[in-house]
């Protein structure tokens, strides 16, 4: 694997882009050729604000290409072209072979959500002070337990008598560990449901592979004329991120009613504190 490195004005990249993935490179990026110095430039606004800018005053585009000699013809070409003016080729270098396996596996630890709690990747030995885990691995859905919300519910789920737990619904389970969490800490018919079908199919196998029982599917799972939940699990991540001025504990609770309108809640809400809502 060989990478070109191009840098581009504003103006060039996406010209310079269109014309590398003509020319069969396998992947193109492009970052701020600045970053990391005083003159980095952010293009991130503030929430609900449009960017500064549409793209960097100098970008580094960098494409990837199986075999040298294809990067070399490619910076070769792109340099007689009208288009390439202003921009400069930086090189051509192989691309070291990596363990990507291995990489991305070291970027995740065991969780503890209490000290007898933990979420544990598979590649890992549970801890001994493990007394109830959940074995979850990255993958397409959202969540692992390192997320605030989602490690403060896990934690108010632990901390609840088990006859307190009774018929769950997790509403927008990702990879479903909130349900398995339920589920271990003695909840009964525990349904999971979210709008991706990816999702649901992740809390599937999360669940067997954790030897919990869960129905999971789509939304219209949670049947809204004849489901009482006495524990509802919703982070709401999704429904105040759009808006960040609704930012307080009476609007969360206010859209999670809005979302749960159609269904017969007979119980509490954890939201993002340990508080019990009737």
């Amino acid at each position: 694997m060989f990478e070109l490195s191009l840098l581009c004005p504003e103006d060039r990249v996406e010209d310079v882009s269109e014309a590398l993935d003509a020319l069969d490179a396998l992947s193109v990026s492009v970052e701020d050729a600045d970053a990391h110095t005083e003159h980095e430039q952010a293009l991130f606004g503030e929430p609900g604000m449009p960017a500064p800018r549409e793209g960097w005053q100098r970008s580094r585009v960098v494409a990837l290409f199986a075999e040298q000699n294809q990067a070399e013809q490619a910076s070769a070409l792109l340099q007689v072209q009208d288009f390439f003016q202003g921009c400069a080729v930086v090189g051509v270098q192989p691309v070291p072979e990596q363990d990507w396996v291995r990489l991305t596996q070291s970027q995740f630890e065991p969780v503890d959500i209490t000290p007898e709690f933990w979420i544990v990747p598979t590649w890992h030995e549970l801890p001994e002070q493990a007394k109830v885990s959940i074995r979850l691995d990255p993958g397409l859905a959202f969540g692992t337990g390192t997320h605030p919300t989602t490690r403060m519910c896990l934690r108010w789920i632990a901390r609840q008598p088990k006859e307190n737990l009774g018929r769950t619904l997790d509403y927008g389970c990702g990879s479903g560990i909130l349900a398995i969490g339920a589920a271990k800490f003695g909840a009964t018919d525990v349904d999971a449901v979210d709008i991706d079908p990816a999702a649901v199919e992740s809390t599937n196998y999360n669940s067997s592979a954790n030897h919990v029982e869960i129905k999971a599917g789509l939304p219209d799972a949670a049947d809204g004329d004849s489901a009482e939940y006495r524990i509802v699990l919703e982070t709401l991540r999704a429904s105040l991120a759009r808006d960040p001025q609704r930012f307080t504990r009476m609007a969360a609770v206010d859209a999670l009613r809005e979302q749960m309108k159609k269904l017969r809640l007979n119980g509490c809400v954890p939201l993002n504190e340990p508080a019990l809502l009737r």
